[in-house]
């Protein structure tokens, strides 16, 4: 008689990244065709549990609005991203810039000498206005809430950053009563979530505008979920995932140490910013999954009563980053970014010349164009479908 089975609750944590998370969508689209490579009507949603930051967030919340179809929420999620472009994510033309990004440098060289333009100055560099729209036309949280009423869906969360209190946030929706969590620095906050948790989560720092929240009863001003993340799976394990697919959008080496000058200019803004958002995004995933790997050994020599007396549990991960530099992949399709824009980051520093090839990091975050997108899903889907048989593993039902 074989063995009974039970399914673990699968958690999915889909990192920052900007337009990175392009890459994301193909790692999805990849795992799901090994799962299911017939697409059949009955396949379970293999994700009890979303959580997303900052663009992952999107991700995140598009795959929760359509989890009773996995497949079809990947194919949409393939064909936004496929067919995106930099002026659906922020205003990219001479005029919006001149509104945004220029009248900042003019504050900064100015504003000494002009102290009215202090009032009127920018609050970020580029204006974002556009994703709103966009959000708004493609996702339906009437099928979250749908989802989750069903069972179909665990939870659903979306991370942020308060401005005004320091704290990182974790606003969750979820099918059953979960009781919020408190760490230092860190509170969890359930609500209804939709459009304005998503622009809070994406808002990159001095990038985009920061976004007004109402949360307990009070406004506050929130930016990016990547900021302040210290333990980026942390949601996930609060909301009752005992396995967690982690997708990150950093490449294991971005350092380039082989191409190390021994005389360096001066880094542009556009290095330096670059370097920062790496800090942001990358950084603290890598500390995080080295961190559970540990604990999970520590846990294995610790006997099993002692360790449910800590209220600790063993987390399995499965985590699929890119097999090649995206700062590279973006550097090939600068000229796909609209004239205006270029002018912009290249006054920032960058620059796609072979001898002095800068700021392709920034390039990475914000490269919004469909040439450079299709490229990360191609790539992302290749990445999960050369490790079928471990994708496979970790989603087989542990025996009782």
């Amino acid at each position: 008689m074989p063995e009974a089975a039970k399914r673990e609750p699968v958690g999915l944590v889909l990192t920052g990244g900007g337009a990175r998370a392009a890459y994301q969508v193909g790692v999805l689209a990849g795992i799901l065709e090994i799962l299911d490579p017939d697409r059949s009507p009955g396949f379970v949603n293999p994700f009890d549990i979303i959580c997303g930051s900052s663009a992952g967030a999107i991700n995140a919340a598009a795959m929760a609005c359509r989890a009773n179809d996995p497949h079809l929420a990947a194919d949409r999620l393939q064909k936004l991203w496929s067919n995106l472009h930099t002026g659906d994510v922020y205003h990219a033309d001479a005029a919006g810039l001149l509104r945004t990004g220029l009248r900042w440098f003019a504050m900064l060289g100015l504003g000494w000498l002009l102290p009215h333009l202090r009032d009127r100055q920018p609050r970020s560099l580029l204006d974002n206005t556009p994703l709103g729209k966009l959000l708004s036309n493609t996702l339906d949280f009437d099928h979250l809430q749908a989802n989750l009423g069903s069972g179909v869906l665990s939870a659903l969360a979306i991370t942020a950053t308060a401005y005004t209190t320091g704290e990182h946030l974790t606003f969750y929706q979820s099918h059953g009563v979960i009781k919020p969590w408190q760490r230092s620095l860190r509170q969890a906050v359930p609500c209804k979530i939709g459009i304005d948790h998503l622009l809070a989560s994406s808002a990159i720092p001095f990038i985009f505008p920061a976004q007004a929240m109402l949360i307990r009863g009070q406004t506050q001003w929130c930016g990016d979920g990547s900021m302040r993340q210290l333990a980026p799976m942390s949601p996930a394990i609060h909301l009752g995932a005992e396995k967690i697919v982690v997708i990150g959008t950093g490449y294991k080496d971005d350092t380039h140490p082989e191409e190390r000058d021994l005389k360096p200019k001066y880094p542009t803004l556009a290095q330096i910013g670059g370097h920062a958002l790496s800090n942001i995004f990358l950084d603290s995933l890598s500390m995080d999954v080295e961190r559970t790997q540990r604990l999970n050994e520590l846990l294995a020599l610790v006997p099993e009563e002692a360790a449910n007396s800590l209220a600790l549990r063993p987390i399995r991960t499965f985590v699929v980053t890119p097999s090649s530099s995206l700062d590279d992949l973006a550097m090939a399709h600068l000229e796909q970014l609209p004239r205006a824009a270029r002018t912009l980051f290249r006054v920032l520093g960058v620059s796609s010349a072979s001898r002095a090839r800068t700021g392709g990091a920034l390039i990475s975050y914000l490269l919004f164009e469909a040439s450079y997108t299709q490229e990360l899903i191609r790539l992302g889907r290749a990445d999960s479908l050369s490790r079928v048989d471990e994708v496979k593993a970790f989603f087989k039902e542990t025996p009782v």
